[in-house]
């Protein structure tokens, strides 16, 4: 499934997000949101408005409420988690391989903590080794994470252990089309995020079953991709131009132009974003 001359092992994606966390902050956004944004139209330019909806979306479809014992898989930063807790009232825990995002996430619950109670917590470890029982959760949900871990089955198989009988699995996640991508791409949507490879939306569904999933849900949502990466491409050009030193305005310029890479990327098959839901099946089929 590698695009890469180098297969990235989890350790060195959880120190890449270890140590660009800061610089994310300080661009894309002050409170660690760091997924695709579902748009309302064309010409809609609002990220953090889209990235909202596409939290709502997925809450949606997965049928989230306040009886909910949801996991959020490579939660990053805690957002979708908070989200979730604080609109239904669900319990939840959110795991990510970044012990930096992790100990944000657990600094903006304690605030949060200070005016309500949320019952949630962040955990730093690996999709493919959950620190959770079998059967613990209702929903497991993920937004634009999974695809970075190495051992895919692995980590649906243990999405598929701990959630009970009949729970829903809702995610987000890159997608890779093709099976071979150009150096271009591989340079700018893959080695970028030391993202290895990933499904086509078929590929992805089939792998899902093969785990023992029931698809309910799978979408192809490429073009709000491609917008996502249009308008944040334009917010880096314009904040370089006001950029407080040469480093931050050469970071700013160099993502610019990954953005507009990306998008071709996207217009050549290459790179592609979908939403999938699926159950865990009561039992076995014989």
């Amino acid at each position: 499934m590698s695009t890469t001359g180098h297969t990235y092992t989890e350790s060195e994606v959880g120190d890449f997000f270890d140590q660009t966390l800061q610089t994310y902050l300080s661009f894309w956004d002050g409170d660690g949101v760091l997924h695709t944004g579902y748009f309302a139209g064309d010409a809609d330019d609002d990220y953090l408005a889209a990235a909202d909806r596409t939290s709502d979306l997925l809450a949606t479809e997965a049928g989230i409420d306040g009886s909910s014992h949801v996991l959020d898989v490579g939660c990053g930063c805690g957002n979708f988690l908070l989200y979730l807790a604080g609109r239904f009232g669900c319990r939840g825990a959110g795991l990510d391989l970044s012990g930096e995002r992790i100990r944000f996430a657990r600094e903006k619950l304690a605030a949060e903590n200070r005016d309500r109670r949320l019952d949630i917590e962040f955990h730093h470890g690996s999709a493919t080794r959950m620190p959770y029982e079998p059967g613990t959760f209702s929903h497991v949900v993920s937004q634009d994470a999974l695809c970075l871990v190495p051992d895919k089955p692995r980590s649906h198989t243990e999405i598929h252990r701990v959630l009970r009988p009949g729970g829903i699995f809702a995610f987000s996640d890159f997608l890779q089309p093709k099976k071979e991508v150009s150096e271009r791409a591989r340079r700018h949507v893959y080695d970028r995020v030391k993202w290895n490879g990933g499904y086509s939306l078929v590929g992805y569904q089939a792998a899902l079953e093969e785990a023992g999933f029931e698809i309910l849900f799978a979408r192809n949502l490429e073009k709000h991709i491609r917008q996502t990466y249009r308008v944040l491409g334009g917010t880096a050009t314009e904040r370089a131009e006001t950029a407080p030193d040469a480093a931050a305005r050469d970071w700013m310029l160099a993502f610019a132009t990954s953005c507009r890479e990306i998008q071709t990327a996207i217009d050549d098959g290459e790179f592609g974003w979908g939403i999938f839901v699926a159950r865990k099946r009561d039992r076995v089929a014989p």
